[in-house]
């Protein structure tokens, strides 16, 4: 995407605009038989969330991650999971990868609504731990509510049962929160305790829970390990945890390695599907005991590690495949430079400079708040697009607009960047 207003200009002056902002948003798509307290939080599925934004960036920066550095592939996918419960959007749930970043989540968020043709209701919104959110630094590259754009909503209780009355996609958790990051290198493939909140909600809405496992992410940033003393004290300052291993000890030096992730060759491995209100007996969330749902929790538990046990039997052997990964960068010889590691503060922060001249150069300047429409506008603009220009003077000149990113490259200075920036 060019970063140019005026080569902007003309990629979209012969995309269809209107002069009246259109102002739909999510609350349109939350069920009628939702009670007054969903209705009036609804709104949280709109704060921040921009499916061109989502669209824009997936097609543009992370699908050539994805292919060309994580080389995702995704194993029993091919026919996507229709909903059980037409009303109900499905639970997608995995492990999450030990003490790293989590890319894990970003590639498979993106990877599958590339693979769903963009279809955001067969694709998935992720339920977040609010640090997230609230920390500055846990945004990739210090890019204000990164997460939200992508669709990402606060795990509060209110809030997952206002997703669940939201027919505008699928959910995706980690239900073994942040235990399961952080975790360390020692307890890698073993799930931690899983919560009991995706539990209930499958029960009580009756939908089903498709589980994956993610195999290799454990190697995004290997030999890491955790101490609960180190963790307390980081988490006052808003990190969930804090890995101690080699590359930690670098960011000080280079603190763009904060975000870096090793190039392990992401699979997720769709498991089978749960159904916790039948196997409970159809019966209503408010007659089940809290010792059957910690029963059902072990049961489901143990199918989940038994799935991810065998997935990485099968694709965990070579979690970085380092010919794979020459071969692959051999055959993107000329675009992949461009998504180097090293590169990526430049180039996510380029991408935000480019989207946000989008925005302000379509529709008269009314950039509409309904999702499908934000598709609909910017998908013919990437398409004609393309590639994200990353030439020599694309980076100076976002380096120019943009000098804070050269903090990222400072020992120490840049360290601080990270934890004073708001």
């Amino acid at each position: 995407m060019t970063s140019n207003p005026k080569e902007l200009q003309e990629i979209i002056k012969d995309q269809k605009t209107s002069s009246t902002p259109d102002i739909t948003n999510s609350s349109q798509l939350i069920t009628a038989d939702a009670p007054k307290e969903i209705k009036e939080n609804a709104h949280i599925l709109d704060d921040y969330f921009d499916a061109g934004y989502a669209y824009s960036i997936t097609k543009l920066i992370l699908n050539h991650i994805n292919d060309g550095y994580f080389r995702v592939k995704f194993v029993g996918f091919d026919k996507v999971p229709e909903r059980n419960n037409p009303d109900r959007p499905l639970i997608y749930a995995s492990n999450h990868s030990g003490m790293a970043f989590p890319w894990d989540a970003i590639s498979f968020v993106s990877g599958l609504f590339e693979k769903n043709n963009f279809d955001m209701k067969k694709s998935v919104r992720a339920i977040t731990a609010p640090a997230l959110s609230r920390s500055q630094f846990m945004n990739p590259f210090l890019i204000q509510n990164f997460w939200k754009k992508l669709g990402a909503i606060d795990a509060t209780w209110l809030n997952y049962e206002t997703a669940m009355h939201y027919n505008g996609s699928n959910i995706l958790v980690y239900p073994e929160g942040v235990p399961g990051i952080g975790k360390g290198f020692n307890n890698k493939y073993t799930l931690q305790r899983l919560a009991t909140s995706t539990l209930r909600m499958s029960i009580k809405y009756k939908t089903d829970i498709v589980p994956f496992a993610t195999v290799n992410g454990e190697f995004i940033n290997p030999f890491s390990y955790s101490a609960s003393l180190l963790n307390d004290f980081v988490q006052k300052l808003g990190i969930p945890f804090l890995p101690i291993g080699f590359m930690s000890l670098l960011i000080p030096i280079q603190p763009w390695l904060f975000y870096f992730a090793f190039p392990a060759n992401l699979t997720f491995v769709r498991g089978k599907r749960i159904s916790p209100y039948k196997m409970i007996g159809e019966r209503e969330i408010e007659d089940i005991s809290e010792e059957e749902i910690l029963a059902l929790s072990e049961e489901i538990h143990d199918q989940m590690q038994d799935e991810l046990n065998k997935a990485v039997k099968l694709y965990g052997r070579k979690p970085y495949d380092f010919w794979d990964l020459l071969s692959v960068s051999i055959k993107n010889v000329q675009r992949s430079f461009k998504f180097f590691p090293a590169l990526w503060p430049i180039i996510f922060t380029k991408h935000k400079n480019d989207f946000k001249h989008l925005k302000e150069n379509v529709n008269n300047g009314n950039y509409p708040l309904n999702a499908q429409e934000q598709l609909e506008i910017v998908q013919p603009i990437v398409d004609k697009q393309k590639d994200l220009d990353v030439s020599v003077s694309s980076v100076v000149d976002t380096i120019v607009e943009n000098p804070e990113i050269l903090l990222f490259y400072t020992p120490v200075a840049g360290l601080l960047h990270l934890f004073t920036s708001k």
